[in-house]
């Protein structure tokens, strides 16, 4: 639209003051954002016109409908294309946004384009972005997907419109080690099968990566064979499960307790008792952030936290490998399913008693042994590093069991059901299900396997069979999280009833045994209160103070007399186990005390 300004000059006698008598007459477009250029009028001298206009950005996809929207069935995943091009004669600044129900999962391919943030991204005159997203619908019903763009001048920060939302999660990207070979299960063998590169993992219907190590025997004859070979639980040593990197923040309905979001998974506000949805959102090796962890429902979203699991040592993680099960040994029918030893191999398997009464010392030795040279599962520690699982780590399965990734957005599950199904096993078998999340029951069995439907699935992280076994019940599980006031280490209790690391004891002696490993490989803390455990500051993102006593579960911290923590709880536990358990002991050996396996990813 054109809009003139008619003036003349007029100089006065006495002076070179310059007088403009304007005549403004300016037509705005409505919608949009517009802007006006001004150019030199070749009619008459002195003449000057003003261009108004709004700057838009096309959006395109093949899989849109002219009005940028789209359908989404109930339980349907698609990946689509969308370009987004600037033909406004000039560079310009544009947002991208989507409008949808909640339970409808929007990421993005971080391999290409990164879609353009709420202040807005320059995009020069006919420059075209194309980015390709990922659509999940994980809710009970079709919903209707809008995509959009605000546009502006390229010096101007834009305001993102009210009630859209920001493509911020990534489509994880999951690494594995060359001798790992890629699983799904197969329903109607039920068996674990080679998995197809493009229908390995979906995370956003708690279909989460997994892979498996063979014998060695065998080891060739797998990576070899077409995606669909069954691959029996003889032949497999190993399972292991893939955390994707994230960050997370918890909500808070009343804008006082912090426990989660209602969202679309609860039929009921979030309590104590039945706390609410974790937000999680994937991210790239090269993000961190370092929020509150906790933010107001009623507002935007914000207070985003990177875990500190996802580092290790100086060295930030793309993800995290976490064995599928509690640690079993090479010899499962040893006493205790292997004893205070170190000379058995792990193994990380269903069905089978895990490895019980080892000193976290011992513990330690075993999950470097791993990725000794010539090991048996084929791994390579240039690649990856094996090693028994800290306390940060356990927060990541478990927050992430917490979010629409993980069992709380399991559309099978309601209610009570929503928390981790319970192990009753006394002689921790491992995948094992009471059928129903923490209880008093003294029926001290496996009730349920881990590949039953939907009372032995219940009991992983996911609610389905490709979710993380074992972590409510069963056995206790260390962590190599110390107690180390004023940096200095602790071993145990006493001379008989300790770690097996030189250290102090509580009577503040020092015991000799085997030197702590390098501190990358524990988390050690200043105190036994909450709020001052970590660095005489609250342990954010350990699954710690910002999840105490979720679901009724037992929140204690190390001591000098109980410096070492264990998660998870017991099978003669009753409410008080679960994936928010934590408790201390001596580092000593016990009949109901195992551990689990990590596998690092640079």
């Amino acid at each position: 639209m054109l809009g003139r300004i008619k003036y003349q000059w007029k100089r006065l006698k006495n002076n070179n003051y310059i007088i403009l008598i304007g005549i403004i007459s300016l037509f705005l477009m409505v919608g949009g954002f517009s802007y006006a250029l001004f150019t030199s009028g070749a009619e008459r001298k002195g003449s000057l016109n003003i261009v108004t206009g709004e700057i838009a950005a096309t959006i395109a996809s093949d899989s849109l409908e002219s009005n940028n929207s789209m359908i989404i069935k109930s339980g349907e995943s698609k990946e689509i294309v969308i370009t987004l091009k600037n033909g406004n004669g000039r560079d310009a600044k544009f947002n991208f946004w989507y409008e949808v129900a909640d339970g409808v999962n929007v990421s993005y391919d971080s391999t290409k384009d990164e879609p353009v943030g709420e202040e807005g991204e320059v995009i020069k005159d006919n420059g075209v972005k194309t980015y390709r997203l990922k659509i999940a619908n994980n809710t009970d019903k079709d919903e209707v997907i809008t995509f959009g763009s605000n546009g502006g001048l390229y010096n101007k920060r834009l305001v993102f419109p009210s009630g859209k939302k920001i493509v911020e999660g990534i489509i994880p990207v999951v690494d594995t080690e060359a001798n790992m070979i890629k699983v799904v299960w197969d329903e109607s063998s039920s068996s674990w099968v080679k998995a197809d590169d493009n229908n390995w993992y979906d995370y956003d219907f708690g279909k989460w990566a997994n892979a498996v190590t063979v014998t060695s025997a065998t080891r060739s004859k797998y990576q070899s064979a077409t995606s669909g070979t069954a691959i029996p639980m003889s032949d497999i040593e190993t399972m292991w499960v893939y955390v994707p990197r994230y960050s997370y923040t918890i909500g808070s309905e009343d804008g006082d307790a912090y426990y989660g979001k209602k969202g679309v998974y609860l039929n009921s506000a979030p309590t104590l008792s039945l706390p609410g949805e974790i937000d999680v959102k994937f991210i790239k090796k090269t993000e961190k952030e370092l929020g509150s962890a906790q933010y107001k429902v009623v507002e935007k979203r914000s207070g985003w936290r990177t875990p500190d699991g996802f580092m290790f040592g100086s060295e930030e993680l793309s993800g995290i490998w976490v064995g599928k099960f509690e640690t079993s040994s090479s010899n499962p029918s040893a006493q205790y399913g292997g004893g205070n030893v170190t000379n058995l191999d792990a193994m990380i398997k269903p069905n089978v008693p895990s490895w019980r009464n080892i000193q976290v010392a011992n513990i330690a030795e075993v999950g470097i042994n791993m990725m000794k040279n010539n090991n048996r599962y084929g791994f390579n520690n240039k690649v990856m590093d094996s090693h028994a699982m800290k306390n940060s780590e356990w927060a990541l399965p478990a927050y992430l069991s917490q979010s629409k990734y993980g069992k709380i957005g399991n559309k099978n599950y309601t209610g009570v059901n929503k928390e981790i199904y319970q192990s009753k096993s006394s002689e921790g078998i491992t995948g094992c299900s009471y059928g129903s999340p923490s209880n008093g029951a003294t029926d001290y069995g496996c009730q349920y396997t881990y590949e039953k439907s939907l009372e032995g699935t219940g009991s992983s992280t996911t609610g389905t069979i490709y979710g993380i076994y074992d972590m409510s019940g069963g056995a206790w599980e260390y962590m190599m999280g110390d107690y180390a006031p004023k940096g200095e280490k602790y071993s145990g209790w006493h001379s008989t009833s300790n770690s097996g690391y030189t250290g102090l004891l509580q009577d503040g002696t020092t015991f000799t045994g085997k030197d702590f490993l390098e501190d990358k490989y524990y988390d050690f803390y200043t105190s036994s209160n909450l709020l001052t455990a970590c660095n005489e500051k609250a342990c954010i993102s350990q699954a710690l103070n910002e999840a105490a006593g979720w679901y009724g579960d037992y929140t204690y911290l190390a001591t000098a007399q109980y410096p070492w923590l264990v998660r998870g709880g017991f099978f003669r536990n009753n409410s008080d186990a679960g994936v928010f358990y934590c408790s201390r002991t001596g580092g000593n050996i016990d009949s109901n005390v195992s551990f689990r396996l990590v596998l690092s990813t640079a």
